[in-house]
């Protein structure tokens, strides 16, 4: 189920995801991973392209990280030339 939520005094839509994809994603909020088969959101401004967000735009957060993302500040400690996911 999609809805739309505020983050950075902008809108964003939130999607829960099952974590069924096989890929390994890096969370924004703590920069930890999240492996394959563990449930998570996936959430991309809402000023992006359309509903579905460009694909560039989507970022995929621990529940918990999403949840108190007002609460922390950005937590980015990898170099400039390390991987995104």
């Amino acid at each position: 189920m999609e809805q739309t939520e505020d983050f950075g005094g902008e809108e964003w839509h939130v999607r829960s995801v099952a974590g069924d994809s096989g890929k390994f994603y890096r969370c924004p909020g703590c920069d930890q991973e999240i492996p394959p088969g563990v449930g998570h959101v996936v959430a991309w401004p809402a000023a992006s392209m359309g509903a579905a967000g460009g694909v560039d735009d989507r970022r995929h957060w621990h529940r918990a990280c999403w949840s108190a993302r007002e609460r922390r500040g950005a937590n980015v400690l990898r170099g400039r030339g390390a991987p995104r996911y």
